[in-house]
C-alpha cells in the first residue's frame, strides 16, 4: 500500500511539534466569551434553579 510499517516513537513524533504556533487573538477572544458566558448563565439561571428544586420538590 505505500505505507511505511514504522511506528517507533521518533517517528511518531515527527509530526506532533507545535512550538511557534501561537493561538490567535481572535480564538482567545472567542474562548474568553465562552467562558464569561458560561458563568452568567450558571450564577443567573442554574444555581437559582437547583436551589428551587431542591426546596420545591415535587
Amino acid at each position: 500500500m505505500g505505507l511505511s510499517e514504522d511506528h517507533s516513537p521518533e517517528v511518531e513524533h515527527r509530526f506532533h511539534t507545535y512550538i511557534g504556533h501561537r493561538i490567535p487573538w481572535y480564538v482567545r477572544l472567542i474562548w474568553l466569551m465562552f467562558w464569561i458566558i458560561a458563568i452568567y448563565y450558571t450564577l443567573t439561571y442554574a444555581i437559582p434553579d437547583i436551589q428551587h428544586s431542591f426546596t420545591n420538590p415535587k
